[in-house]
């Protein structure tokens, strides 16, 4: 058997931290099987599906790399399709036209209620005759679901959950407007599609009850299903935007990168061992149901941003390159020239191992592009620059003029240490204030590496403007 799988969205908004870790479990597994993963988009909501919600759906899943294999697959689109299945149904008996009004039904609903039972449809409908059908009256299609037993589930994640057949009523296939319903659209579409496991969150465990009974009237092949926990705050809540429940555009304009979002998303509610920094090559031959848990993880910004740093580091400098590079041309306004670009790109691996996001690193790269004395960042750096260090500053700058021969960090380093000793001074009380004058801020990569890297001219250009 071919393994397949499926990632569904509706396409009412953005790709958010629970779909993705949703589409990245089933694309594992099916990559971990050497099966297939397909997309398939649900817009079957046409009030609330939008181009917009789609194009970030298709943009969240190529960003974090999780490519889907053959053509999307829209819902919409089958609809044609989902309503010969329900009309298949009705001609073997297995469904039936209800007549029953929009008021009969309220009705119903308020005779429950004050009777204090469950509300549920009665199928008062399922075992008339057409000749009793009232006129001018739209039919829906129900479906002739089982009243005795149990429907059971063997759960891939949750174990062997049922229900009383009693609890489900006869559900709609196909509207009065001839329009098929969400639960027949996706148990056609997953039996045309070929899907052998559906991996979703556990809210729609409720549904697979009755989506397995559209099955098995059909006599389709049962897919294993593996509902998993869904995703918590750190305090335990639900997820919301105040616990960074936001879309996957987000997290890659906050700097994250996809890899690092891959192997954060794969610890929630999946474990390795003790293991926690897991590479994708490694996810992929490692990934399986069995250890997916049953208990809610719970979602830690804090700890995906130190993840994130790991993967900054690990990162090769070309690759982070085209990604700093746009952020650090917006923040200057403009494009970085020739010299800019050749400091860039030597800085980039000291700069990138104090960072924890893209956005972190193009901020801190800013001034190896800039001309001139770089803005000081905050009062902690102005106050670096009192009138002694000023006049350090110059004397220093003097002190370097003869160094130009050998511009690079150890000849540099020695050179500053010797005119610390000549002038009295602790290599302090030149380090701090050199920082300042040459980057704009009191933390940087090692202050000899950034001296080399600007190279004398600019140095000296901004050690003069500091200690004017």
């Amino acid at each position: 058997m071919t393994v397949v799988t499926r990632f569904a969205p509706s396409p009412t908004g953005f790709l958010h931290i629970g779909g993705a870790r949703t589409a990245l479990f089933n694309w594992l597994f099916a990559r971990h099987h050497g099966g297939k993963y397909l997309l398939r988009i649900e817009d079957t909501d046409r009030a609330r599906s939008t181009p917009t919600a789609i194009d970030a759906i298709i943009d969240g899943l190529s960003w974090l790399g999780l490519d889907w294999d053959g053509d999307v697959t829209y819902q919409f689109a089958r609809a044609n399709r989902h309503a010969e299945v329900a009309r298949q149904m009705l001609a073997e008996g297995k469904a039936y036209y209800c007549y029953a009004s929009p008021k009969e039904l309220e009705e119903m609903r308020d005779a429950q209620k004050r009777a204090g039972v469950p509300m549920r449809y009665d199928g008062r409908w399922r075992d008339r005759k057409p000749e009793d059908a009232p006129p001018g009256v739209a039919p829906v299609i129900r479906l002739k679901a089982p009243q005795n037993g149990r429907t059971v589930i063997q759960d891939a994640v949750q174990g062997e959950v049922a229900v009383e057949n009693a609890v489900l009523d006869d559900m709609i296939l196909l509207r009065a407007d001839g329009t098929p319903t969400y639960m027949l659209a996706v148990v056609v579409d997953d039996q045309d599609m070929g899907v052998t496991h559906v991996i979703r969150g556990d809210d729609h465990l409720n549904n697979a009850f009755r989506q397995l009974q559209i099955i098995r009237a059909m006599g389709w092949p049962e897919p294993v299903y593996a509902h998993i926990p869904l995703i918590h705050g750190a305090d335990g809540a639900k997820l919301s935007k105040r616990h960074g429940a936001l879309g996957v555009d987000a997290y890659r304009d906050m700097g994250f990168l996809p890899a690092a979002l891959r192997n954060y998303l794969l610890r929630l509610g999946w474990g390795h061992g003790d293991d926690e920094i897991i590479s994708t090559e490694q996810a992929i031959e490692w990934f399986d149901l069995p250890a997916v848990g049953r208990s809610a993880s719970r979602f830690d910004p804090v700890k995906l941003t130190n993840l994130n740093a790991h993967y900054l580091r690990e990162t090769p400098d070309s690759e982070l390159m085209p990604l700093v590079l746009p952020r650090i041309e917006a923040k200057i306004g403009g494009a970085v020239d020739a010299a800019g670009l050749a400091r860039l790109t030597r800085g980039m691996n000291g700069v990138k191992q104090r960072s924890r996001t893209v956005v972190e690193l193009a901020d801190k790269l800013v001034f190896y592009v800039l001309s001139g004395a770089p803005p000081l960042a905050d009062d902690k750096a102005r106050a670096q620059l009192t009138p002694d260090a000023k006049r350090v500053l110059a004397g220093l700058a003097a002190a370097l003029d003869g160094e130009t021969a050998d511009w690079n960090e150890k000849p540099l380093e020695d050179a500053i240490r010797r005119f610390a000793e000549t002038n009295g001074l602790k290599l302090a009380q030149v380090a701090q204030p050199l920082r300042v004058a040459l980057t704009g801020s009191t933390a940087s990569p090692g202050i000899f590496e950034v001296l080399a890297i600007l190279g004398a001219a600019e140095a000296r250009t901004r050690l003069l403007a500091a200690g004017g």
